[in-house]
């Protein structure tokens, strides 16, 4: 029997499914850094503004029969009928001969935000599943669209081994007390979980092992400051390959703005919204009004009245883009300034990462610049030109005896397709 086994990446938003198709030749052995081979990949998109668009593009150049670049769907409005799409062009694809049913995929690899506690991947099953829910309740706009699709991937893939890799997982462990503890009450904040958890943790991983590759130096003597920069946003201190601060915190929504969410904010704050901040929405009943507008109603988004990070820097702007512009530099700003203090100015990188930290030359030129008296440059040329570039790391400023500024396009996807194959615990009964 073919050694080949394939893994299905699965990244759940409350809108959306993002889903990659992987390879590998594995076990591997002591040691043995086997990559995963991208053979696909697919999204779907606007479940909840019908029409939905669907994606999917072979990864090899030469498969084109079976692409779709840009498909409505306005049937599908779920993401279990969503993920059923996919599964139908899958098994459907006379280019993909190693894949004909569900039995064919090994591996299903879920993106869960909030892990809680847990400090590793988790093969997923009933108590697991119990477990998790419990913990949805410190994430409920995050958690439960993943947990439905791993219900669904139960329904549709029934032979396939699903594994859990929390956003939570790189922080866990490393986060030093004194910062992962909030000054509550001891025994309410225990019996709660109420702690710094910090999150983007696939993106970190991925980003650290990159970048000490590219910096030619061992994770464990690698010291950077990571900027996961989109929808969502966050940074992180990473002293020796370990995180040892973050910006988020018990849920995403502490730290940097994002395109809706506020960020750190004056707590009473939320009473300046709504007279009740208890209340609940009608949509869930989990889920607190001052909740909802913090995260869905706030960021740039309200600002300017766009959610396109890339337009507050088009020739035409929306209204207040300059003003958002700058705040969003200015909060990057103060947490890179703080995070090279908490490593002692012993900083290998400053890196920038995300759908706006890859994409935003602009971005990238205003906080270095705003850090420079730190020892930061940035080549302006290099940094205007990296989107052309194919590396997954790239040098934009830095170097010469200076700490380097770098680009990495980061892959949660493939991080988790690479946590299936090295995790020789997966494999036990395969």
């Amino acid at each position: 029997m073919s050694s080949e086994k394939l893994i299905l990446a699965i990244n759940a938003g409350s809108s959306s499914v993002k889903l990659s198709l992987y390879s590998s030749t594995s076990p591997p052995g002591p040691g043995d850094a086997l990559a995963p081979k991208l053979i696909l990949e697919s999204s779907i998109s606007s479940l909840t503004s019908p029409p939905a668009v669907f994606k999917y593009t072979h990864a090899s150049p030469s498969s084109s029969s079976s692409n779709v670049d840009s498909e409505q769907l306005p049937d599908i409005k779920s993401q279990e009928n969503a993920f059923k799409h996919f599964l139908d062009c899958l098994f459907s694809d006379s280019e993909l001969k190693q894949v004909c049913s569900g039995e064919d995929i090994a591996f299903a690899c879920h993106r869960i935000v909030h892990g809680g506690d847990f400090d590793k991947p988790i093969v997923l099953g009933e108590e697991s599943l119990d477990h998790l829910k419990e913990l949805t309740d410190l994430a409920p706009l995050h958690n439960a669209p993943a947990l439905s699709l791993v219900y669904t991937t139960f329904k549709h893939l029934p032979t396939t081994k699903n594994i859990a890799f929390f956003d939570t997982t790189f922080h866990t462990l490393s986060l030093p007390e004194h910062i992962r503890t909030y000054p509550l009450d001891p025994d309410h904040a225990r019996q709660h979980k109420i702690r710094k958890y910090g999150f983007h943790g696939i993106s970190y991983a991925f980003i650290v092992r990159e970048v000490a590759a590219y910096l030619n130096k061992p994770i464990e003597e690698t010291n950077i400051i990571a900027l996961h920069l989109g929808s969502g946003a966050s940074a992180c201190a990473i002293c020796n390959g370990k995180s040892i601060d973050t910006s988020m915190g018990l849920t995403p929504l502490e730290g940097l703005p994002g395109a809706t969410r506020s960020g750190t904010v004056d707590p009473s704050l939320v009473f300046h919204y709504t007279t009740h901040a208890s209340n609940l929405t009608q949509d869930d009943p989990h889920i607190s009004k001052a909740e909802e507008i913090l995260n869905k109603h706030s960021g740039w988004a309200s600002l300017t009245g766009t959610p396109d990070f890339a337009a507050l820097t088009s020739p035409s702007p929306p209204p207040n883009a300059a003003l958002a512009f700058a705040l969003f530099v200015d909060r990057i700003t103060n947490l890179v300034a703080a995070y090279f203090v908490k490593l002692r100015g012993q900083v290998d990188a400053l890196v920038f990462a995300g759908g706006v930290g890859e994409r935003s030359w602009q971005l990238r030129e205003a906080v270095v610049d705003a850090v420079a008296c730190l020892g930061f440059e940035v080549r302006r040329e290099d940094n205007k030109g990296v989107s052309e570039r194919r590396e997954v790391v790239a040098a934009v400023g830095g170097g010469s005896g200076c700490a380097e500024v770098l680009v990495c396009r980061t892959d949660e996807a493939r991080e988790m397709a690479r946590g299936c194959v090295v995790e020789r615990r997966f494999w036990g009964d395969m």
